[in-house]
């Protein structure tokens, strides 16, 4: 009987990646079994269910860093999680591990995110009695929300990555690890071009004992990073980086908490998005019949009330929930016809 593409793909992994990839066809699986596809592997059609969903082009309309930034060329949500899965693809491809699946993990990775960024999220984390962290929430995205319900049914591979890609956790495989690593030097690199652009940092203003070490622009900074984890991971059964790299890559992290994230002008407008959250989750609290359908239906099954509104408001974009505000806070325009 002939192979079908499918197969002739996952001979090729099982034939040239290396001893420490997670192979297609070894994955655990999903929750719910489903027929394969017999042209896809099942990590390339975990990446092509998330880029196909709705969380996932809501990213397009999410802070990054810079809440409304004036400006076309700052990151969005969106942008940032293509640039870690390019940075992920890179990796794996040096270190011959499975592409598709770092894709997957990097691609779904952010999709709990809440509107205006971590602002949102440390309103959310108020909220509620066990927490609110955006990992974990785009799991429950992919498992709970997504497809009005019924969820994207992921493999567990994909699933552990997205839930562990914050640096206080360990995925279980070595492209979930990759992934965790490219999130970082994604968002160290672009958000000092980002700073630079908004005219809070200048080049020079970086300590120069870390640009020393990982380059003095965006391009030999990422160039920096990403060949010592390749270099550093080269044949081991983990991913790691140099011990002076790795050093040089947090401290330049803490200098961005000190003089960005932190940063009055970057940050100027943090209060009211976090006072405008704190409103559309009480709001929802209180009527809950507001909420679309979905989450109606998913009250009814729940039954948990903060639960369900922190699922709703997450999802929104900045853009959709200054519309619900104003909606529900100004007046409209008094029309005469």
């Amino acid at each position: 009987m002939d192979k079908t593409i499918r197969e002739e793909l996952e001979e090729i992994e099982r034939n040239t990646l290396s001893p420490y990839a997670a192979l297609s066809e070894k994955s655990q699986g999903r929750d719910f079994p489903e027929e394969q596809c017999d042209i896809r592997p099942v990590y390339q059609r975990d990446r092509d269910r998330i880029v196909h969903c709705k969380s996932f082009r809501r990213l397009k309309n999410k802070t990054q860093v810079f809440l409304n930034p004036r400006g076309d060329h700052y990151r969005t949500r969106l942008s940032h999680t293509l640039e870690v899965s390019q940075n992920a693809r890179t990796i794996a491809k040096a270190l011959r591990l499975n592409e598709d699946l770092c894709e997957a993990i990097a691609i779904g990775h952010d999709l709990g995110h809440t509107p205006f960024g971590h602002a949102g999220e440390t309103v959310l984390n108020g909220y509620l009695k066990e927490g609110f962290r955006h990992n974990e929430q785009s799991v429950r995205v992919v498992e709970t929300i997504e497809k009005e319900g019924r969820g994207l049914n992921l493999t567990k591979e994909v699933r552990d990555g997205i839930l562990n890609h914050e640096m206080h956790t360990r995925p279980a495989t070595l492209e979930g690890r990759i992934v965790r690593l490219s999130d970082k030097i994604s968002y160290v690199n672009s958000d000092i071009d980002d700073a630079i652009r908004a005219h809070i940092l200048t080049e020079d203003d970086l300590p120069k004992d870390i640009s020393r070490i990982l380059g003095n622009s965006p391009r030999k900074r990422l160039n920096t990073l990403v060949h010592d984890i390749v270099i550093s991971s080269m044949d081991k059964p983990d991913i790691c980086m140099s011990e002076d790299v790795e050093k040089a890559l947090w401290d330049l992290r803490a200098f961005l908490f000190e003089n960005v994230y932190r940063n009055p002008e970057a940050k100027g407008e943090e209060t009211k998005a976090k006072d405008l959250v704190a409103w559309l989750f009480e709001f929802y609290m209180e009527h809950p019949e507001e909420m679309p359908a979905l989450f109606q239906k998913m009250l009814e099954k729940d039954g948990r009330k903060d639960r369900i509104v922190a699922d709703y408001v997450s999802g929104m974009t900045d853009e959709y929930a200054i519309m619900k505000f104003k909606e529900y806070q100004i007046p409209k325009d008094w029309q005469v016809y």
